[in-house]
């Protein structure tokens, strides 16, 4: 059934439907399967499927249901691009506030379209959305502009938040796991609750949060520093969430603008990212995702790109989100995902296929982590242009010779050596705990750095 005829019109130009602001604009890679239509008969489909369409003409069908379909508007079948526009009328929204969802967004637009016979494969790459549709989600409640306050930073370009993951992120009992949140703490600032800890048999968390709690008055007590602490509290239920968040603030008392809340945001959904932001709306919302790259990974022919997600998360609330490594940790990413971390960082920003405006709306930090330590941050910074950001170096900080507090100021030494615009090798020479980061990851040393040993007078 060629649909083509009503869900497409190529001579919509993108320009005016952007001036106009009445449509969301979402750009795929999509290739058509072997033996059905052509391109753009697919493409329209695809949209009739994403809006008001079905396999037949149906009777229920009247002039004002015609006025909502999506519409493909541009096609490029060499490089398999196609582009819908999705008028903003047809998205849900909250009966309570009038409020719009990401969950609508993507039943529409992920939905069944990427499951029919016709489609060999579609993924979403980038999107679009008008400011005052905009202006219907969330977005952050708290910023890094937070965590830099009750670090005693300038709120403006604060600068590194030297993190860890506690390791192992399994297998920890609760008194030795808070011993190693102390131990980072005296060098570090921020412990991220890994994604899969909250309240196992072997580490309950009414049992482990206490101590946690503990440690950090120590710490803080030792160092005269303020520390951080993100703490999972990702569920099913979001009565569970809100009674893991409530215990956690309960127990942390006067420190409690210390702690940042967790949520696996990819594999719990959106339900409970917002669970977290309204429910609480003065802690850092720390979005994890774990998970993702079964639809994001770049092998992934379906689904949508990780830039995708980063952009989603903005949306619904998230002070920060994992953005991955850019290739300069061990998990799978490219250089050019500095774009991801502009588009949430920036009021104004390009992506793939589209520039958005995000009117004021704030920002969400990229949080780092994944195979990092002090030898491979000069290298991100530069990338980046930025140490605006959170790292959680878990072998960078415990894989460290002399211990995760020296491994943390090893890593704020990699700050310093980007900064000064130095030489790393030579920075080295002057800043011991970077220049153990040598000797504690050799392996990573001799890739950057291949003469480190002769100029740190280091044996093979």
């Amino acid at each position: 059934m060629d649909q083509s005829n009503r869900y497409a019109d190529l001579s919509m130009n993108e320009k005016e439907l952007i001036a106009q602001g009445r449509h969301v604009l979402v750009a795929y890679i999509m290739k058509p399967k072997a033996g059905f239509g052509g391109y753009l008969e697919t493409a329209a489909h695809f949209a009739a499927e994403s809006s008001t369409g079905t396999n037949v003409d149906v009777s229920t069908t009247d002039n004002f249901t015609r006025g909502v379909d999506a519409m493909v508007y541009d096609i490029d079948e060499k490089n398999e691009v196609m582009k819908i526009a999705y008028p903003t009328d047809l998205f849900d929204r909250n009966i309570t506030d009038g409020r719009a969802m990401i969950a609508s967004f993507l039943t529409l637009t992920i939905g069944n379209n990427q499951g029919m016979g016709d489609v060999e494969y579609a993924k979403m790459h980038d999107f679009w959305v008008p400011p005052a549709f905009l202006r219907l989600f969330d977005g952050p409640a708290t910023t890094i502009k937070d965590l830099w306050r009750v670090l005693g930073r300038p709120v403006v370009d604060g600068g590194f938040i030297v993190g860890t993951i506690v390791k192992p992120k399994l297998g920890l009992r609760p008194q030795p796991f808070a011993r190693a949140c102390y131990d980072f703490w005296l060098g570090g600032d921020f412990i991220k609750n890994d994604e899969p800890q909250g309240n196992q048999l072997f580490a309950p968390l009414k049992e482990t949060i206490p101590l946690v709690a503990d440690a950090m008055k120590r710490a803080q007590d030792d160092t005269g520093e303020a520390k951080l602490f993100s703490a999972n509290i990702t569920a099913d239920d979001h009565h569970e969430m809100i009674a893991r968040g409530e215990f956690i603030l309960e127990t942390f008392a006067e420190n409690s603008d210390h702690v940042a809340f967790l949520v696996d945001g990819y594999v719990t959904g959106p339900a409970a990212i917002t669970t977290a932001r309204r429910g609480f709306p003065n802690q850092y919302l720390h979005y994890h995702r774990a998970g993702h790259g079964a639809v994001t990974s770049p092998q992934t022919k379906r689904g949508y790109t990780a830039f995708v997600l980063s952009k989603m998360a903005r949306m619904q609330g998230a002070s920060g989100i994992h953005t991955g490594t850019m290739s300069y940790g061990k998990m799978e990413g490219e250089a050019g995902d500095k774009d991801m971390a502009y588009m949430i960082m920036e009021d104004s920003a390009d992506g793939p296929f589209y520039h958005q405006e995000w009117e004021g709306m704030n920002p969400t930090t990229p949080i780092i982590s994944g195979g990092m330590n002090a030898l491979r941050m000069p290298g991100f910074f530069e990338n980046l242009g930025s140490s605006n950001l959170i790292l959680t170096a878990g072998g960078g900080s415990y894989g460290h010779i002399d211990g995760p507090a020296e491994g943390a100021r090893s890593l704020r030494q990699a700050e310093q050596c980007w900064k000064a615009g130095a030489d790393p090798v030579e920075f080295a020479k002057e800043h011991r705990q970077f220049a153990r980061a040598f000797e504690s990851f050799p392996g990573d040393a001799d890739l950057l750095y291949p003469n480190w040993r002769n100029a740190l007078n280091v044996a093979a």
